[in-house]
């Protein structure tokens, strides 16, 4: 018999699947009626008598699909993954969708070592800060692209002060400065792509061959463009990475190990949580049309007060 656990929901995040998912157009639909929410930490408030391993005043994440946007759940045991209590709460309502996402990208498709390059887009993103930090701590070059705006200056010291080995804009990508950075570090063996469109295209461009270009999503709505030459001439390959697959693919202690991977560097002071904003839940409306504004880099982290 399973034993199931009471919790209350302290804080959750607000991730651009979330949207997709109420939009229906996200890769898994669920069954209506349903609660949104992929990530969020709660706190153990009861135990029924056979929980082993986690105990009341836990911080756990719950490792399922029926949605965290609640301010109560009851789980079974083997359906939650303990936190460390030495992590800060919004890095731990912040770690299982971005930086697992990153750190699977890092370490799971492409065999590689300190002193390797990565290069990606959206850069300022929740995945892209997690995979400049995470790199760092390998030891792995990051190439950083961002699209041009009024505040890009302080966008670049950002990311440089994160880790990003070099920052660029989206202009920068046929001009001589990728020519100086060659100079310095090896072409990319990967590139993670979450922005589609030109833009993965010209990511492919500046790839070793053979190289993987890794699409995690598409946030200019457009199609992927893809330069045949590449493809021929180059040998890389496109391949999808989504989380949710990842978990259905893997064991639950692949996930807590994964999960335990990123809480050990944060814990370490190499990762921080991203750039966030903590919004009241009563409040989430503001929070969800604030996350869907272009240029926002910051998570909305919804807070849910007892």
């Amino acid at each position: 018999m399973k034993l199931k656990l009471l919790h209350s929901t302290s804080l959750f995040n607000n991730n651009p699947a979330d949207i997709n998912k109420i939009q229906g157009k996200y890769g898994k639909k669920p069954k209506l009626p349903a609660i949104g929410g992929y990530e969020g930490v709660a706190k153990v408030i009861k135990l029924g008598p056979a929980v082993k391993n986690i105990k009341i005043g836990s911080w756990v994440i719950p490792n399922a699909d029926d949605g965290v946007w609640k301010s109560h759940g009851v789980y079974t045991e083997d359906t939650l993954i303990k936190i460390d209590e030495i992590l800060p709460l919004e890095a731990a309502a912040t770690i299982f969708v971005n930086p697992c996402t990153a750190y699977i990208m890092l370490k799971d498709f492409v065999n590689t070592k300190e002193g390797d390059t990565v290069i990606q887009n959206g850069a300022n993103s929740a995945v892209g800060q997690a995979v400049i930090q995470i790199a760092k701590h390998f030891k792995i070059n990051t190439i950083n692209v961002i699209r041009d705006r009024p505040n890009v200056e302080s966008l670049k010291s950002y990311l440089t002060n994160l880790g990003g080995t070099y920052v660029v804009v989206e202009n920068e990508l046929r001009s001589p400065v990728m020519v100086d950075i060659f100079k310095n570090i090896p072409k990319p063996l990967l590139a993670f792509n979450c922005v589609g469109g030109k833009s993965a295209a010209e990511l492919m461009r500046h790839l070793a061959d053979e190289g993987t270009v890794l699409t995690y999503g598409a946030m200019s709505k457009q199609p992927l463009m893809i330069n045949t030459g590449s493809l021929i001439f180059n040998d890389l390959k496109l391949l999808g990475v989504w989380m949710t697959k990842w978990k259905e693919l893997h064991s639950k202690e692949d996930t807590e190990k994964l999960v335990q991977n990123i809480a050990n560097i944060i814990k370490k002071g190499e990762m921080k949580p991203p750039t966030h904003r903590m919004v009241k839940f009563e409040n989430f409306k503001e929070a969800i049309t604030k996350s869907m504004e272009p240029y926002v880099s910051e998570k909305q982290i919804l807070v849910m007060e007892k």
